[in-house]
């Protein structure tokens, strides 16, 4: 039964994605407001996931309202439509998706900013799309710790996410994302994290075997600011470590 679950979801979740993006395409040309009808979509496909795959969302603190610049430690993919179904919001991207199949497209249109953390180059030009979004109204969320993780512990950031804001005084949010299971099986740390070499569609299936899972999002009361983008991404860690959930 729970590889037939598997399936069904697994199926489902590649009907949602191109039906979404399908849906955002043909009515992109009536939208009156592009940004909107964007967030839209997007934030109905991860909704739409997190029920799918059997999610139920805590949230401890108090949301932010766009425009904000929020980080957060980095579990796997499925952070990005937990966190978005509360949080309306893009992110920043790694480089390397652009060049998937479907994906990087799809991804791309969505608003998500792509940055080539490998050259130093392309980083002035992410933060300059960063604030451009920002102060068009929307808010960005990045995962600084640069790779996803099982969830004993969160990895020092990297600092170079922090260039723009430290020379632009931009205040950043910070929050924490933690998972559990919930019925008998397989620990979150391998049925919800993804941070081994586990393919993209056999984690997948692994985390639709699943009949619910619990997600805790937990949102810092204040915000952190600095002109040293090294000890600004020092104090944000810091910060996010204190409000973790370590996954057992």
């Amino acid at each position: 039964m729970n590889s037939l679950r598997a399936a069904i979801k697994f199926s489902l979740f590649f009907v949602s994605t191109f039906g979404h993006y399908g849906v955002w395409y043909l009515g992109r040309p009536f939208a009156s407001d592009n940004a909107a009808w964007r967030q839209a979509i997007f934030t109905s496909w991860s909704r739409f996931f997190v029920w799918l795959s059997g999610g139920q969302i805590e949230i401890v603190g108090e949301k932010p309202e766009p425009p904000f610049f929020l980080v957060s430690n980095h579990l796997g993919y499925i952070d990005i439509p937990v966190l978005r179904s509360e949080l309306r919001a893009v992110y920043v991207a790694k480089a390397e998706i652009e060049s998937w199949f479907a994906a990087g497209k799809i991804v791309g249109d969505m608003g998500n900013i792509y940055i080539d953390r490998t050259n130093k180059r392309d980083i002035p030009r992410a933060g300059l799309k960063i604030l451009e979004t920002i102060r068009r109204g929307e808010a960005i969320i990045v995962f600084p710790e640069g790779t996803s993780t099982k969830g004993e512990s969160v990895l020092p950031f990297n600092s170079s996410f922090f260039e723009f804001a430290a020379k632009s005084g931009l205040p950043v949010h910070f929050a924490s994302v933690s998972y559990q299971t919930v019925d008998p099986g397989p620990k979150a740390s391998e049925s919800i994290c993804w941070w081994d070499d586990t393919t993209f569609a056999t984690h997948l299936l692994r985390l639709f075997r699943l009949k619910r899972y619990k997600a805790k999002i937990t949102i810092g009361c204040d915000t952190v600011t600095g002109h040293d983008r090294k000890a600004l991404a020092r104090r944000l860690r810091d910060k996010v470590e204190e409000c973790f959930t370590p996954i057992k």
